[in-house]
């Protein structure tokens, strides 16, 4: 089996703080991996250093294969992110913005599979604004696979969400490992996730 993510001594700094030293970090193929701390941890710098966001200062990376600062194109095709809080143009709805973001990659999920899902069917065609916050956070969970990703990454996954869809979007997270084989690593500060 090969792994989806491989890191050794990585090390980010800023300034005279050390928000990542040293970690070392596996993630096989179709596992669901936690980055756990308390905010200020480094966990999403963690994160933004496998997405190709941000480089390392130093230590070794590679995502699916790549070098997650040089991957490009080939590379950002085959992960999903979700970040903790996106911002959404309030006038659209899920099924505009799900097939908006499918235009973005080679061989999207069918936008109807990915709002049936997220549990987003009965508010396909209802405007941003007028969703919940566990429908706004299935909807960021549904733009993040819409791309069909192998490797998901979701920051704060149930951050803001009440218990029932807190219950709700795990099952999501482990619904997709199971039927798709996907990858996922996500941060958070909650040790029940």
């Amino acid at each position: 089996m090969m792994a989806a993510v491989e890191v050794r001594g990585l090390r980010k700094v800023y300034g005279e703080v050390r928000a990542v030293d040293g970690l070392d970090l596996t993630v096989d193929e179709g596992e669901v991996e936690a980055l756990l701390g308390p905010n200020g941890a480094g966990k999403t710098t963690t994160v933004e250093v496998l997405e190709g966001y941000r480089a390392p200062d130093s230590g070794s990376v590679e995502v699916l294969g790549f070098d997650p600062q040089t991957g490009g194109r080939a590379f950002r095709d085959r992960i999903g992110i979700v970040l903790q809080e996106a911002g959404f143009e309030d006038t659209f709805t899920p099924r505009e913005l799900v097939r908006l973001h499918a235009g973005y990659y080679p061989h999207p999920r069918a936008v109807a599979e990915v709002l049936t899902l997220t549990g987003l069917d009965e508010k396909a065609d209802a405007r941003v604004r007028t969703l919940s916050g566990g429908q706004r956070r299935r909807l960021d969970l549904a733009l993040g696979i819409v791309g069909d990703p192998e490797l998901l990454f979701l920051d704060e996954p149930t951050n803001g969400l009440d218990p029932a869809s807190r219950e709700e979007m795990l099952s999501l997270i482990a619904d997709l490992r199971a039927r798709r084989g996907c990858s996922v690593v996500l941060s958070t500060h909650l040790l029940a996730d």
